[in-house]
């Protein structure tokens, strides 16, 4: 076999039998053609036939050319629609995941470490499955029988529209509003309460050892950073690092809480005691804890992780 025979056999190979005769022919021609115009200008015949196979480069790319078979996984066409759906699937997805998982442990009595790897697995776990059944479906698609994806035509008109400022400074002044409303609820409550003691002092809602270690004082000063964060986003230049550093200030706070729930360090026993509140008080004091924690974690992530895709 000559070397044009070699490389019109390996390309043959890859393609239906039904479209080998008519491509073998094209394809014979197209060398013999090629060929003799390198020799007619003075290439030695075995330089040129090396030369012009050469060009035509692997013949089982070449196949894939003739046969329209795709030699990715997933194409220009869809991949843009795949990254998308991906991300929406784990943006919504996981925070569910997570959340769910986590108020099921919560109900079960697990304790606060428990609580947070259980929904940390789950969430793990989902996340490989969205993206391993999500690149199957887009490369099966990709190589239906048949179906020629087009990309569609781009226009400025697909452009999103900027949020509005307004918007966005009626969003910061709520979220101002309500940690000033918190941290004042919080601050008050030794001595703002519905139930008294035998002196008549105010039994306070929230556990004196809060007050006794700071811990209370440090949580608060979390809850104001985060708002800080928001300023810096409002005000300055939104960037990887602050995006980052607000993502760490709302983990602490969440974790914070979620050990001081899992202790029963939020209610003080007196008050309970005094309001004839029921003993599972704490548990579901708990289970709320963990679910809003939970929530507020994977809001913080994705948003960590948007700024840093954006870069």
């Amino acid at each position: 076999m000559t070397l044009t025979d070699r490389y019109v056999d390996a390309a043959l190979r890859r393609l239906p039998a039904r479209q080998r005769p008519d491509i073998e022919r094209e394809l014979r021609a197209s060398i013999a053609d090629a060929v003799d115009d390198r020799v007619d200008g003075g290439t030695d015949p075995d330089a040129a036939e090396v030369a012009v196979l050469t060009e035509l480069g692997d013949p089982q790319r070449l196949a894939a050319g003739y046969a329209d078979r795709p030699l990715h996984l997933i194409g220009p066409a869809l991949f843009l629609d795949y990254t998308r759906l991906l991300a929406i699937l784990l943006a919504t997805v996981l925070p569910a995941v997570a959340a769910v998982v986590a108020l099921i442990r919560a109900m079960d009595d697990a304790d606060a470490g428990t609580v947070v790897a259980d929904a940390f697995s789950a969430t793990f776990t989902a996340a490989i499955h969205i993206g391993f059944w999500t690149t199957v479906l887009f490369a099966v698609i990709e190589r239906f029988p048949g179906q020629h994806w087009q990309i569609r035509t781009w226009t400025p008109n697909a452009l999103p529209e900027p949020p509005s400022r307004r918007l966005k400074y009626t969003e910061l002044a709520l979220e101002t509003a309500a940690t000033v409303l918190f941290s004042t609820l919080i601050l008050l409550t030794p001595v703002v309460s519905t139930e008294k003691d035998a002196n008549g002092d105010p039994i306070g809602l929230l556990a004196p050892w809060l007050w006794d270690t700071g811990v209370v004082y440090g949580f608060i000063a979390l809850v104001v950073v985060a708002l800080g964060f928001s300023f810096a986003r409002y005000y300055g230049r939104w960037n990887v690092p602050i995006a980052i550093a607000r993502g760490l200030a709302t983990i602490a706070c969440s974790i914070l809480l979620i050990a001081l729930a899992a202790n029963d360090r939020i209610l003080n026993p007196e008050f309970i005691a005094a309001a004839g509140w029921s003993g599972d008080v704490n548990r579901w004091v708990y289970i709320g804890v963990v679910a809003t924690s939970i929530g507020t974690l994977a809001h913080a992530v994705v948003e960590a992780a948007k700024q840093v895709r954006k870069g």
